[in-house]
Parts: structure tokens; sequence; C-alpha cells
């Protein structure tokens, strides 16, 4: 496509002096953009592809960036950042120093507040709201809240404390009907019904509007219509949920429809009241593939424009695709397993386990608190609940695992994925956090596979031989292509794996790190001719203190490897377990993600700059560890 319109484009003011056919030709030109580059790069293309006019009709009626746009999810608002003057940047999108996926207050003034998990929206431009009053000033405050955040706690949390404190606030909910999954639950369906009565909303508010243009008396004509409407409420308006709660709902209206929108939204953004536009929009909205399957195209990564050819990698399986396989065959043998998800069937890989046994899975919406708690009663009822959810969203839910699962040492198997760092995605992505926050938890047992194979292994041993919680962490991408046997025996619960020993260093690693510390460990010989152990843990809690005593006496000078923070994950535990046991005042030095959130970018460039590829790891041991062989180079300083 040829832009005619979006070159011109810098900021929302050049967007408010289009005509309305300008504004439609540039939400083409939006989406082709969009298509282009995400295409080439990856990125979460449905979402943003369905909120275009939205967007565009919110800068076009607002006075942004005084006015206040807070975003949810984050991922729907890549045409907010191609008219918000990072269309000359919209190629670096999530690579390494570029363009941000989500939402960055650090990025552009025009992205009011940081996105990247659900349902924040209406809590965080309520307070911006309330600040505003206090401060005595008058710009307005909108939250875009939708691709299944509405699934979302917080979402109502907000929307309760919105309607008591009867502040300016519009919150315009952008219903796709779809989170990365299919939207489920009841709010869904009552969203569905209230689309499919739009026309008495639509009729409704074109009367009103009509009414108030009487001169003399058509604000009193208003006021008495509303009296009349509440008896009937319950009967004829579908939005009767929102208005109970104290906002004035408007809608439903077709989001892509630019002049209905922008007559809509000049009209009811300085209501001095809170106010709920409900717009209902079509994910992957200008793509047709998209359109017809929103589920696949939520993130499709690298794609061929005109044929819709998503590109496959080439090699191992992923983790995902390993466990997938695995939970469908412990739910053949345990006909008491069943599995929870929140809002990411496709994701964690639980398609083919839901279509196997569709009575024995569930996907609770953008949920996770509600999806431990619920799988919490389940296990308290004989089950056997398996909750699959990606790290950074187990952080969440993570009083429910203390306060539900553990504390009642409920048999709960947790298989957190997209464990450690996830690249593009970034910071708030990255599962950084897990093995910290769980190996604290009294009871919990928490694994990490090298392999899939392991991972087979540790789902048995999660399954059969620990009576209370356990979690099982495993990275994003390809495994190492290891065949998992037809015959999967379970660990012994705590058990360390030695790999190899050397007398200068030993390297104790866990999960996707234990490649690295045994590539570490053949450049350490090779190049600065030290003799490295390598151990994989398996095991983060408990922890196998044998194996450290072992290692800690003939092992040389120890050095843990994780992709997690090194506050308080594995090398943490090593740590207090030899204080604990008094070896000789033996203690490791901790390799892993540093005290500070990462950026987004490639992971190969991530893992480069925080020092854990093999060769840095094995530079890093060289200088710290003295050579033993005669002959030896001595380590570089």
């Amino acid at each position: 496509m040829e832009y005619k319109i979006l070159p011109a484009i810098q900021s929302p003011a050049d967007v408010r002096r289009l005509t309305l056919p300008q504004l439609e030709q540039l939400a083409a030109e939006i989406r082709d953009r969009i298509i282009a580059v995400v295409s080439r790069i990856g990125g979460h293309f449905g979402a943003s592809m369905g909120v275009v006019e939205t967007t565009l009709a919110l800068h076009y009626c607002l006075d942004t960036p005084r006015d206040q746009i807070v975003w949810d999810v984050g991922h729907q608002a890549y045409a907010h950042k191609i008219i918000t003057g990072r269309n000359d940047r919209f190629e670096t999108l999530r690579r390494t120093g570029g363009l941000s996926g989500f939402l960055r207050r650090d990025e552009s003034e025009y992205d009011a507040f940081g996105a990247g998990h659900a349902s924040t929206s209406i809590s965080a431009a309520l307070g911006m709201a309330k600040a505003r009053d206090l401060a005595g000033e008058d710009y307005r405050v909108a939250a875009v809240i939708g691709d299944g955040s509405m699934g979302g706690g917080l979402a109502y949390e907000g929307l309760n404390n919105a309607g008591s404190l009867n502040t300016a606030l519009l919150v315009v909910l952008n219903d796709n009907e779809m989170s990365i999954s299919k939207n489920v639950g009841a709010m869904a369906r009552y969203f569905n019904r209230i689309i499919t009565d739009h026309f008495y909303n639509l009729a409704k508010e074109d009367l009103e509007y009509m009414i108030r243009r009487v001169p003399g008396i058509g604000p009193r004509l208003v006021e008495m219509t509303h009296r009349v409407e509440t008896s009937a409420k319950g009967l004829l308006l579908p939005g009767r949920f929102f208005e109970d709660l104290g906002f004035r709902y408007i809608g439903p209206l077709d989001g892509h429809n630019l002049e209905r929108l922008i007559g809509t939204l000049q009209r009811v953004k300085d209501f001095k009241a809170p106010i709920l536009l409900h717009v209902y929009t079509r994910k992957g909205k200008g793509y047709e593939k998209s359109e017809n399957e929103p589920s696949k195209w939520h993130a499709p990564g690298l794609f061929e424009p005109d044929t819709g050819a998503i590109a496959k990698s080439a090699g191992p399986p992923t983790y995902t695709g390993v466990f997938s396989r695995a939970i469908v065959a412990e739910g053949r043998r345990n006909p008491r397993l069943v599995t929870v998800t929140a809002a990411m069937t496709e994701g964690v890989g639980l398609e083919p386990f839901a279509h196997e046994f569709p009575n024995r899975f569930f996907d609770v919406g953008i949920a996770e608190g509600h999806a431990v708690t619920f799988a919490a009663g389940m296990a308290a009822r004989g089950l056997l609940p398996v909750v699959c959810i990606y790290s950074t969203f187990l952080q969440r839910a993570f009083d429910h695992v203390i306060h539900d699962v553990a504390l009642q040492n409920l048999h709960v198997v947790f298989c957190v994925d997209r464990a450690g760092l996830v690249g593009e995605d970034g910071p708030t992505h990255h599962g950084a956090f897990d093995l910290s926050f769980l190996r604290l938890v009294p009871g919990m047992v928490v694994m990490a596979p090298k392999d899939e194979a392991e991972l087979a292994q540790m789902l048995r041993t999660a399954l059969d031989r620990c009576p209370g919680p356990v979690a099982i962490r495993y990275p994003r991408g390809a495994a190492e292509g290891v065949p998992v046997p037809d015959q999967v025996e379970p660990l012994e619960i705590g058990r360390a794996e030695v790999l190899s020993r050397g007398a200068d260093a030993t390297l104790l690693a866990v999960g996707k790190m234990v490649g690295v510390a045994r590539a570490a460990a053949r450049l350490l010989d090779q190049r600065h001719g030290l003799k490295a152990g390598v151990v994989n843990m398996r095991f983060i809690k408990p922890i196998d203190r044998e194996a450290l005593r072992a290692v800690a006496r003939t092992g040389g000078r120890l050095f843990s490897l994780e992709d997690n923070a090194v506050t308080g994950g594995l090398g943490s535990a090593i740590n207090e377990a030899l204080e604990e046991m008094d070896v000789g005042g033996a203690m490791c030095v901790r390799l892993g993600l540093p005290d500070r959130f990462v950026a987004h970018g490639e992971l190969c460039d991530l893992f480069g700059i925080l020092q854990l590829t093999p060769e840095a790891v094995a530079d890093r041991i060289a200088r710290q560890t003295a050579p033993r062989r005669p002959g030896s180079q001595s380590p570089p300083d």
C-alpha cells in the first residue's frame, strides 16, 4: 500500500486536522503498517488490528497528551504508538534497544501508565482522575479495557470504587470476545447479550440527544425520562449492571465505525460522572485469516503477509509441546487429574487435553487468583488439579498459592510455563521471580528440568510422589532434542544429578542453564586449563544437601547458575544450606538475573548483555578461580 496520510502523522494533533474520509484512509494505512512490520519481526497482532478506529477516535476527540489514555494489557496499543510519534521506529518493536511491545511511561509522554498485565486500567485511571480532582485540574482521563481484561477481578474492584467516588472518568470497553483464547464465563455471555440487544441503547442515545436540544425544557425532560426508565430498567436496559454500579452506560457501538465513535465521544467526553462506553470490535480486523482464527493470530510469530503462512521453526519440540503430550498421557493414566488455566489454553499447550477430556479441563478466563483457589477447592475434594499458567502471571496469584493451597497442604501441581527470560515481550513478561517466590512457601516442592525427558519425569513425580503443593517451571521455546522415554519413571524428591566432577570449580545449575553450565565447563578446560564439574540441581526445594556437602569439600570454587533473579533464587538457597551445614565456610558465587528489571530484546542479545552465555560464564569463573593443574595458564585479570 502507498502511504498517503501516515507519513504526515507525527502526533495526535495531526490526526485532529483530518476529515472523516482521511481518518478512514489512515486507519487502512495503519493496519497495513502493522501487517508489514509484525509479519517480519513478530508481535501481538490481532488485538492491535482490532482497535485501530477506537484509537483514532480517542486521540481525535481527546486533547492528548494533556488528557490521559490508560490502555489495558498493553498489546492493543500498536496503533497508539504509530500515531504518537513512533512510526519511524516501529520496525524496532520488541527488538533489543527498540520500542517496547507494551506501554512504558519512559518511552513516550503519551503512554500515561505502564501496562503488560490485564485488568489494571480502570484502577489506574481512577487514581489519575482523583489526583486531577485534588489538584483542581480539569484534564480528562480514559481507560481502554478489553481483549479479555474484563474477566479479571481487579477490573470490578476499580468499577466498584469508581461508581462510589462519582468522579469524571471514561471507561471504554473494547469488547472483541477474546483474550489469548476465546473469552469464557458469565460476563462474556452478558456482553454478548448486550451486543445482541444494542438496538435499544442506540435508539435511547439518539432520542436523549434530541430531547436535550429542546429549548428551555430539554434537560428537565431528560431527567424525567431517566426517572421513568429506572422503574423498567431491568426489562429494557442491557447495561443495567454498569448503571447499578454508578456508571452511565452508552452502547454498544460498532468499534469500527469512526463517524459513530467520534460523534458519541464528542457528546460524552465532558460528562462529570463515570461513563462506560461499550464498543464491539473484531480481533484481527482487516486481515481475513486473523479475523477467522483470532486465537491463532493473537501473537502468530513471523508470517507471509500475502498468504498468511506462519513460519514454522525447525528443530526440537518446545517445552510447551512436550508438556502438552505428557499431560494427555497422564490424564489417560489418572482419572482424577484435571487441568486449569487462565485464558491461555493454546499458550500452555492444553488444547489436546481439552479435546480429549473436555469435562476435566477448565479455562477460568483472566483470573489467575481464582484459578489457584478454584484448583484448591477441587484438591480439597479429592481431585488432582494441574494449574498451567505463565510464570509472570502466576505472580498475580501469589497470596492464593500461600493461603489457599500451601497453608492447607493441598496437592495442587503448578506447571509454570515461560519461566526465565522470554525475550521480546520484556520485563512485564519475563519469568524472573518464580524460583524466589515459590521456594519461600512452606511445604512447596520446586523443580526445573534440564531437558524434555526430565520434564516428563518431573510431571510424573509431581503427580505421584508429592502429597502437597508442587511447582515445575520450564522455559519458553525449543527444548534440547532429548527423546522422552516410553516408560517415564519418577525422580527421587530432592536428589540432584551429578553430571561431571572437577577439582577447580563446580557449576550448580538448574533448568535450561544446565546446558549453559556444561558448555562453560568445556570452555574452562579448553581455554583456561580448569577442570569444572557440573551438577544438575533439579530441585530448588528441597535442596540436595548431600550433593552440596560433597562438592563443597572436593569440587573447588562453587558457582550457581540460574535464569531467575539472584535475589532469593537457587544461589540463595544453596548458600543458606551451606551456612546451615557448616562445611568450612564454603559459599557459592551466584550467577543469574541481576537485581533490576531486564529489558526486552532477542534472547541471544539479553543473555550476552547479562553475561550468561557459556563464554561469558566461563570467563567469569576463570577470573575467580585459580588453576590447579601443573602448566595451566593463569586466568586473565
